[in-house]
């Protein structure tokens, strides 16, 4: 085995495997589930960055047979498919960028995103949504369109079922890309970021998002909700957050 498949081989035999269960119901393969408790309070999306492109992970690949060319930037990025998850059973190995996986952190793996680049995931079934931070190459069977950290699975509710329909968007900050956002407050205390983030979702406004911009050489954290491509729901958010007493400012702004 090349340098190339050994850093793709942690997602690539998760999906293998996983492809191979006959027990859906608790939704991972063998002993590749949970390793100790996670209080979902404390599950934080990652925080979108600007980003250089890895040395390792982005060359094309082959695996199984199939060729793959990773996209150069996440830049318009949007597709629907089947998001699954893996955990205990890679925990501290190598992603396909080089990093040691950690499935507590809010990371995912891809077939063709940058990496590293960040995506906002949403759960079809139930609406909920989560940033994650796209460092691995993966899944490779049954047409799955991401792999997520256990901690990204269980923020949204998917750890027993094991899969579930997704919506997956780019939200790296270096695109060119906007998006109309209402934002909700600015920080440059990350943790003060997301004590509001985590209030809004709580308060089912969200779901928000924390962003680093940099205003005169200075880095804040914004928290926002969106993006409202209808101007009546974007309405209708703000007037959920005046109810709250949070302040609303609609701009535009680079994903």
């Amino acid at each position: 085995m090349d340098n190339r498949l050994k850093r793709l081989w942690p997602a690539a035999v998760l999906t293998l495997l996983g492809a191979c269960s006959t027990v859906p119901s608790h939704g991972y393969y063998k002993n590749d589930g949970p390793l100790g408790a996670v209080n979902p309070a404390d599950i934080h999306s990652a925080v979108p960055r600007p980003v250089t492109l890895s040395p390792f992970g982005n060359a094309p690949y082959s695996v199984f047979g199939t060729e793959y060319y990773p996209l150069r930037s996440a830049c318009g990025y949007r597709a629907r498919g089947i998001a699954s998850w893996y955990g205990r059973r890679f925990y501290k190995g190598r992603t396909s960028d080089g990093e040691i996986y950690n499935m507590f952190a809010m990371t995912a793996a891809s077939k063709v995103l940058p990496l590293p680049s960040y995506v906002r995931v949403t759960d079809l079934r139930n609406g909920r949504s989560v940033i994650v931070r796209v460092n691995d190459r993966g899944p490779f069977l049954d047409n799955r369109l991401i792999d997520l950290s256990y901690a990204a699975a269980d923020k949204l509710g998917m750890i027993e079922a094991g899969t579930a329909p997704v919506e997956v968007v780019d939200v790296d900050v270096d695109c060119q890309l906007h998006d109309h956002l209402v934002q909700v407050g600015s920080f440059r205390r990350q943790a003060d970021a997301r004590r509001l983030s985590l209030k809004l979702d709580r308060s089912g406004v969200g779901p928000a998002r924390v962003s680093v911009v940099r205003v005169r050489g200075v880095l804040w954290y914004a928290v926002r909700i969106g993006p409202f491509a209808d101007p009546a729901l974007r309405a209708r958010a703000i007037r959920r957050l005046h109810q709250q007493d949070l302040p609303a400012l609609e701009i535009v702004a680079a994903h």
